[in-house]
Order: structure tokens, then C-alpha cells, then sequence
């Protein structure tokens, strides 16, 4: 039986080298992949999935709205794949994860879905958190805050590098307006030591 995964980790720990490096050991092995990513994401251009190490693959979008099981089975049809990958699976609707579990359990495609757990604010995305709750398994991908310490949470700057408190829960960004850090200096907000 085909299982839904779900990868999560805080912003830079290489959920998208891991994804890209996923899609490519099954293309090894002569099986094809469908990789998607959220739409709104557009910082390595739109339907394009990148690594901050140089690696990057092209994609399909979605949208909240996209209903992925139904797209799933037009582009299998289409095209068989042995496998669906998700980029930034915390821009997915509750109901689209749902979708993703179908995918999984009515068609035999194994999905796996790679994203953040929480935002700035330390809540919890909602396609994360309906991952959380019904993904058949679980990966923490790890990265370490400056202390050396593992990092959790992320942490959202403005233009002249200070801590953000406040706004909405998506704002696409890199480096420069977001960092990973542990939960004590997350806390603190102390960006280094």
C-alpha cells in the first residue's frame, strides 16, 4: 500500500535538495516523477522547485483551490509516474492534503510532501497541521540555530533585519526575512551571539 509522508522542517534544513534529490533516485531508476509547488512561491520562478545548493527541477503549481487529485489523475493518465512529490506542502489546503491521502490510498502512488511545520508566530500552518494529523509517516528534516542547537521555529525580519510580531502568516521570503533558530532564542529573538 502507497503511503502519504510528510518532511517538515524549519526555513534552510534542505527540504526542497531532499525533495529534488528524492525525484532524481526514482528517474535513476526509470520511473517518473510529478513534482508540484505552491504558485505563489515564485523565488526560483513560477513551476520551478530550486535548492539553495544549485539544483532545481521544473514543476506543476497549485493553488489553494486546485482540486490535486483530479490533476494527479489527468497528468497520470497523460503520462504515468511512479511517485507525486509536494514542495512547500504548507500552502496546501486541509482539503487538498485529504486529496493527497486519496491520491495515496485509492490510486497506489505514493506522495510525499515537504514543507514548514510552523510560521514566524510559532502556529502551525493549516496544510501542515492536517499533515501532522493524517500522514501515514513522519520526517523531521534538521537544521541548527547559531547556538548549535536544532532549530525549530523560524523567526521573520523586516527590511532593516529586526524581529517581526505581527502580520500575515504567508510572506514569501529567503535569507534576508527569515531565520531558523531554536525555541530559547526564537524566545529571546537573540539573531546571533
Amino acid at each position: 500500500m502507497s503511503k502519504l509522508y510528510f518532511s517538515y522542517a524549519a526555513m534552510n534544513a534542505g527540504k526542497s535538495t531532499v525533495l529534488l534529490q528524492a525525484a532524481h533516485n526514482y528517474e535513476e531508476r526509470g520511473m517518473q516523477t510529478c513534482l508540484f509547488t505552491a504558485r505563489l512561491d515564485q523565488r526560483a520562478g513560477e513551476g520551478r522547485i530550486a535548492s539553495r545548493i544549485g539544483i532545481a527541477k521544473s514543476a506543476h503549481t497549485f493553488t489553494e483551490h486546485d482540486d490535486l487529485r483530479q490533476t494527479v489523475e489527468r497528468l497520470h493518465t497523460e503520462a504515468p509516474f511512479s511517485c507525486v512529490l509536494v514542495d512547500e506542502a504548507q500552502f496546501l489546503s486541509p482539503d487538498q492534503v485529504w486529496q493527497l491521502a486519496s491520491i495515496a490510498d485509492d490510486l497506489g502512488l505514493p506522495v510525499l510532501c515537504y514543507g514548514l511545520r510552523t510560521d514566524f508566530q510559532g502556529k502551525l500552518f493549516p496544510g501542515s497541521e492536517t499533515l501532522l494529523s493524517i500522514a501515514d509517516q513522519l520526517r523531521e528534516i534538521r537544521t541548527i540555530c547559531w547556538c548549535g542547537a536544532k532549530a525549530i521555529m523560524v523567526l521573520r525580519l523586516d527590511e532593516h533585519g529586526q524581529p517581526v510580531h505581527e502580520g500575515a502568516q504567508v510572506h514569501i521570503g529567503g535569507n534576508n526575512q527569515y531565520i531558523s533558530l531554536c525555541r530559547k532564542h526564537w524566545k529571546t529573538q537573540q539573531l546571533s551571539p
